[in-house]
């Protein structure tokens, strides 16, 4: 049996050095960058300078009722950019997520429902291509045009300068598509499945994609987070049927960075860099968390980037294309090969005695291997430690064995569904990934301030509140607009209703039930400002006229085992409604002492 692994060794050995060496070529490349050229992130100064051109975000959506909602209140609440309108892609045959569109549409201005003429689901490029064409009626309709398009999904967090950022990449460097970073969000230390994507988006989108646009070569779209000129989307259309995106394609964005590569366009990477308010100007999200849901994925993005790609664009191109097809292909050796290897390493725990045997050449090669594994899992480390922190870089080795066995069984799968799709003459099918969304605590820190809440909306203009700032004292912003008669009280509390992602009491008279007013004691609705005014099957819904603070819940736990759930009211009708609750529950004591006697 060692003889046999032996024999084998040698063909996975010249695999694994000629990959690691490819790797080592693309780092050292990225350090001579980060040292004679370190990115440098654009000044406030510069991002104010540049004109704000209009820009269309795209929102495809197939079965994201429940997330989407909250990532368009979300976002919209957090953006600092104010000439924008999200287009959200929907189908006809998918009714929930339909309805909670339309409600966000009711909700905000600058959001479009762009129905698919037929029913879903078909892919995500088919979709995207009837946002454009939804985007082209609603120019015709309003008499304006959009300059750029921007992707995004149902489950992105967009950073509140991304837009900027783009913006400002497009008009300084000439460029037609622009890529900002895409980062996992953190999660726990032992949540590997996850942690997987923290590594991988961490060094990829520090090194591989920064070289890539160094070298002058195409930068694939991540599929979030990206923006296309006016100019490209044109060209890209008439290049294919009035197509932007190809609707055949599992990775339609991967083919976009190349479509435009090849047409001739300018691409420009934003590098991981921090912006103004001291976090990573990067499109966050989650990714899948369960291991055979995160092989589906990844068997996905082998298909497309890797097999169908091939089958489309074969090795055309340049010597730039053509070595990054080979760095984007090779994962299909790479991917089965991550499984052999583990399985020998553990083989050659158990023969170790046997190795003394093998020829000395190859247990050279062995250990130029070796150290080619250590220095790639320390610049992994590296990369992961600079966005997440020492704990998570520290556990980089626990999970590169854990990836392994995700990518390898992801590359075995997309293998056998190509093959299959080809062998009955049928197209490779789309799969969906199901979504979440964070936590309303991991959101709130993302959220504009009142004052440009107000301006987005247009309710009040910049100066007004340029003006308050100047003169509120001690008073908070919004009290001072109410006070001057700015804006209403109303307004004030829809603005602070998406800063601080909660729901807010619909006006008119409310009636809370005498059961339900008497679910928590006297003193909280004095002490912490809360009132009941409904109890069902999600929970106890609480009104308050404060964002309420973290300790709260915890406190509210003593007195309800019942799941919560905030709303916002205005703080006049919250007044009215205290002294209601409080009289009522005085009268009733009264009552119950009178019986007494």
């Amino acid at each position: 049996m060692a003889t046999w692994i032996v024999s084998l060794s040698v063909l996975v050995v010249i695999y694994l050095i000629i990959s690691g060496l490819d790797d080592l070529a693309i780092d050292l490349i990225w350090w001579w960058q980060a040292i004679t050229r370190p990115p440098v992130a654009p000044s406030v100064q510069q991002l104010d300078q540049t004109p704000e051109q209009r820009i269309a975000i795209f929102v495809p959506l197939w079965h994201e009722h429940g997330v989407i909602e909250q990532m368009l209140s979300h976002n919209l609440a957090a953006i600092q950019y104010s000439c924008y309108t999200v287009f959200v892609g929907v189908y006809p045959n998918d009714p929930p997520t339909l309805e909670a569109v339309a409600r966000a549409a009711q909700r905000f201005p600058n959001v479009r429902i762009a129905q698919v003429p037929h029913p879903g689901p078909t892919s995500k490029a088919d979709c995207l291509n009837s946002i454009y064409h939804q985007m082209l009626l609603d120019e015709e309709a309003q008499g304006f045009r959009f300059e750029t398009v921007i992707t995004h999904d149902a489950e992105d967090i967009i950073h509140p300068q991304a837009f900027r950022w783009i913006n400002y990449t497009m008009q300084s460097q000439n460029a037609d598509f622009v890529q900002i970073p895409v980062l996992a969000l953190s999660t726990p230390l032992l949540a590997l499945t996850h942690g997987i994507y923290c590594d991988e988006f961490a060094e990829m989108h520090t090194r591989d994609l920064t070289v890539r646009c160094a070298l002058g070569a195409f930068v694939p779209s991540a599929g979030v987070g990206t923006g296309y000129s006016r100019r490209a989307l044109e060209a890209l259309a008439a290049a294919d049927s009035n197509h932007i995106f190809i609707p055949g394609c599992l990775t339609e964005d991967y083919e976009n960075g190349l479509r435009l590569n090849q047409l001739g366009f300018r691409q420009a990477f934003v590098p991981i860099l921090k912006g103004a308010d001291g976090t990573f100007v990067a499109t966050r999200e989650y990714f899948p968390q369960s291991f055979w849901s995160s092989v589906r994925q990844r068997s996905r993005w082998v298909t497309g980037i890797a097999l169908q790609s091939w089958e489309r664009n074969g090795w055309r191109g340049d010597w730039k294309t053509r070595y990054w097809f080979w760095r984007d292909r090779k994962g299909l050796i790479g991917g089965p090969l991550a499984l052999l290897t583990t399985a020998m390493f553990l083989a050659a725990c158990v023969w170790r005695p046997h190795w003394s045997e093998a020829p000395p050449a190859l247990l050279t090669l062995f250990e130029v291997t070796m150290a080619l594994g250590i220095y790639r899992i320390h610049f992994r480390m590296i990369c992961v430690m600079r966005v997440y922190g020492g704990a998570m870089a520290a556990m980089v080795p626990v999970r590169i064995f854990w990836s392994n066995w995700i990518n390898g069984l992801a590359t075995i799968r997309a293998m056998g569904q190509y093959a299959s799709a080809r062998f009955r003459g049928k197209a490779l099918a789309w799969t969906k990934t199901t979504h979440e969304y964070p936590t309303r605590a991991a959101l709130v820190s993302h959220a504009l301030r009142i004052g440009e809440i107000l301006i987005q909306n247009r309710i009040v203009e910049r100066q007004l509140v340029e003006r308050a700032e100047a003169n509120r004292g001690e008073l908070r912003l919004g009290e001072y607009l109410v006070r001057i008669h700015a804006i209403t009280e109303q307004q004030l509390y829809q603005a602070l209703a998406l800063q601080q992602q909660l729901p807010l009491v619909a006006e008119g008279p409310l009636s809370i039930p005498r059961k339900v007013a008497r679910a928590l004691p006297t003193h909280l609705i004095r002490d912490w400002k809360v009132i009941p005014i409904a109890i069902d099957e999600q929970g106890v819904q609480l009104c308050t006229p404060e964002a309420p603070p973290e300790e709260l819940t915890a406190v509210l736990r003593r007195y309800t085992s019942l799941v919560v759930h905030f709303h916002l009211i205005p703080a006049s009708r919250f007044e009215a409604l205290a002294l209601a609750v409080l009289h009522s529950k005085v009268a009733q004591r009264q009552l119950s002492l009178a019986a007494a006697e």
